[in-house]
């Protein structure tokens, strides 16, 4: 990866997007983008929608923005923080964090706080539900808190990231940063290889509650078929058992994106984009969807009275918790994946089934 795409994704994770709160880093994603899409606009949620023209059928690659989080739910009498959750918070691992509390007047620093393993008895270990945490932030009573945050402010664990060894990634909210990420570069790459098909790339709000921002998108734009690129577990890690490993055990971090079948990802776009990457000889992984995919194009397959759809995935480890894992080459291979895909699809009348 090239050092200004580098620094774009680094910009990506470490600005901040829980749920709800994702203008800063819509504004980012929007800048990059307009360097080279002949048009960018927003909506008044902040779903973010980027285009290059063609004379073909409309395709849309998007990713969604937002991260999950916490919320300032209250102020106690000495100062502590009560907060909830913003989507799918894990309350085994946010004790003992780091987090940003992200106020009117600028970020204000806390740790949730963890009851020291001296005072804690066995009957103590039992994990605290979000709601029962706390966050510290230094504060001596309610008045002095209250004088930093506002009940309603969003909280995210630290944004760092850091560089594993090789081509992998590690922080808080890779989920789902990388596929804006994947969204931007497809769109410029399908522009580099004058692609004939009109494509979109979209940035989306609030999935993490509910697939949200893509109800919003999906209905507005009307596209001939929709690439919703999330993050997907990786099921190659020791934390995994044998039973979830055999379930998915195509998954593996770095061997590429990750082709989603069933329910919502149409069987057209499938063939065309699992066609397009042995053309190109760009890896993909395999994975079933019987029932549902769990992102946004849940949402995208029904709009309009159906947009032919595909979950493309990333594989990701550790996902909702401070150290999700990626490897920076699945990454570049779903945007080439989509730009191939693009520049095949000039010629297309649709994505029908043939009945």
């Amino acid at each position: 990866m090239n050092e200004k795409r580098r620094e774009f994704l680094k910009t990506l994770l470490t600005t901040p997007s829980p749920s709800g709160f994702e203008v800063p880093g819509q504004r980012a994603w929007v800048e990059y983008v307009s360097e080279f899409a002949d048009e960018v606009r927003t909506d008044e949620y902040g779903n973010a929608v980027a285009v290059v023209e063609g004379e073909g059928p409309e395709l849309a690659f998007a990713g969604h923005a937002d991260q999950i989080g916490f919320i300032v739910a209250g102020v106690d009498e000495d100062g502590f923080l009560r907060i909830d959750r913003i989507g799918g918070s894990d309350r085994t691992v946010s004790k003992g964090q780091r987090v940003e509390i992200r106020a009117a007047d600028g970020v204000v620093p806390g740790v949730i706080g963890q009851r020291a393993i001296h005072l804690r008895e066995r009957e103590d270990e039992e994990l605290e539900d979000i709601v029962e945490q706390h966050v510290d932030i230094g504060a001596k009573n309610e008045r002095e808190a209250e004088e930093l945050v506002d009940v309603g402010d969003p909280i995210v664990f630290s944004p760092t990231v850091e560089e594993l060894h090789g081509t992998r990634l590690a922080g808080p909210g890779i989920d789902n940063r990388v596929g804006t990420w994947v969204a931007a570069e497809a769109l410029r790459r399908a522009a580099e290889r004058d692609a004939d098909a009109t494509v979109y790339a979209v940035s989306t709000v609030q999935e993490e509650v509910g697939l949200q921002g893509a109800k919003m998108v999906g209905f507005d734009l009307d596209p001939d078929a929709v690439v919703a690129v999330d993050v997907t577990h990786a099921m190659d890690s020791p934390d995994m058992t044998n039973e979830e490993r055999f379930k998915d055990i195509s998954v593996d971090l770095g061997g590429g994106p990750v082709v989603a079948r069933g329910s919502a990802n149409h069987p057209e776009v499938v063939a065309a984009v699992r066609e397009a990457a042995r053309d190109a000889d760009i890896p993909v992984q395999l994975q079933a969807s019987g029932i549902r995919t769990g992102t946004d194009a849940d949402a995208f397959f029904t709009a309009r009275g159906g947009t032919p759809s595909l979950n493309l995935g990333l594989p990701n480890r550790y996902m909702h918790t401070p150290v999700e894992v990626v490897d920076t080459d699945d990454l570049e291979a779903a945007a080439e994946l989509l730009a191939e895909f693009a520049a095949r699809s000039g010629d297309r009348d649709g994505f029908a089934v043939d009945l």
